[in-house]
């Protein structure tokens, strides 16, 4: 067995703990605690040393009497509050992943790219004391980032983690002998571009999940994903959480959400020479080249081609429609004029 991996503070407040206020108005201050530190805000002043050796969820009142309560930041509170060198992947993505990937205690999992560290948080924790995760990341600047927040959070960096700087497509063959890779996250602009090499590091029934933020990103993978022929067909979803306003009988859904961030798509690794039986589907006449990656062609979106006649019409329409635009900005420009 490997050592534990780092654990979460506990115990009373000490010096170097991360902590999250919440003041007046329900605002939030996420702090680290120093001897002779201090927290200014148009409320007042509230003294680190006042929050030092009480425990988590006491309430302290600031120079002024505003009362705030204390607590060591939820790893969700945590990632959205931490240094970003890149775009975090946001907590409800995290969860998705975590669960659609089938992270569990001991897997051998490899991420790419590593960003912040936000995903990263939320697979050591699932991976447990005996799993390993390998981050793979191309920028260093974005690496010592990570890393930064990743010991940060445990107040060491686990075990259980390393971080690579470099290609992931050149340098997993290089760390994984094939099939002894368990899961594979791809949060990359062009994750296609290591699919091959995340087939061969993948052990049979492994996972590979790809989150990608556009919809022409979720074909290019999905359409190369299928012609591989070492995967399942894949499966794609999208995230949305919508918060609700409950107090007393004044029950309704917020009026803002987190709507769309990411897709994730997941495919599962064939054994060595199994074919996957055909998914019947209504044939498609999208096909993208080495050269039009990024292309969102009519046939790929399922576009219907539209007659010479009813271009025209609509030729027709746009004009009438400009037209008319034009009469109402000169005659709101004569009776600018007159006044």
């Amino acid at each position: 067995m490997t050592e534990p991996t780092a654990k979460r503070p506990s115990g009373p407040f000490r010096e170097g703990d991360r902590v999250q206020l919440t003041g007046p108005k329900g605002r939030m201050h996420t702090i680290t605690l120093t001897a002779d530190g201090e927290l200014h805000t148009h409320h007042g002043v509230l003294f680190h040393r006042d929050l030092v050796g009480l425990p988590d969820g006491s309430v302290v009142t600031n120079s002024s009497g505003h009362e705030y309560l204390a607590l060591r930041p939820l790893l969700r509170d945590f990632a959205m509050s931490m240094p970003r060198g890149a775009a975090i992947v946001y907590p409800k993505d995290a969860a998705q992943i975590v669960m659609q990937a089938d992270i569990f205690p001991g897997a051998v999992v490899v991420e790419a790219g590593v960003g912040s560290g936000a995903l990263s948080l939320a697979l050591l924790r699932a991976i447990g004391a005996d799993g390993r995760l390998v981050s793979f990341e191309r920028r260093q600047e974005f690496a010592d980032v990570a890393t930064a927040n990743v010991e940060t959070f445990f107040g060491r960096i686990p075990d259980t983690w390393e971080v690579a700087v470099g290609d992931l497509a050149e340098e997993l063959p290089e760390r994984f002998a094939a099939g002894t890779v368990d899961r594979v996250v791809l949060d990359m602009l062009a994750p296609w571009e290591c699919i091959d090499a995340v087939a061969d590091a993948l052990a049979p029934g492994g996972v590979v999940l790809c989150y990608v933020a556009t919809a022409t990103q979720l074909s290019r993978v999905a359409e190369y994903i299928r012609n591989t022929g070492l995967f399942t067909d894949p499966d794609a979803s999208e995230t949305m959480v919508r918060g609700w306003h409950v107090e007393g009988l004044a029950v309704r859904p917020d009026h803002r959400m987190v709507a769309h961030t990411g897709f994730l798509l997941t495919a599962r690794r064939l054994a060595p020479g199994a074919v996957a039986p055909t998914v019947k589907r209504r044939a498609s006449k999208s096909s993208y080249g080495d050269d039009d990656v990024e292309l969102w062609t009519p046939g790929a979106v399922g576009d219907r081609d539209i007659t010479d006649k009813n271009l025209r019409k609509r030729a027709r329409e746009a004009a009438k429609a400009a037209e008319g635009a034009r009469r109402a900005a000169a005659s709101r420009e004569s009776e600018a004029a007159t006044e």
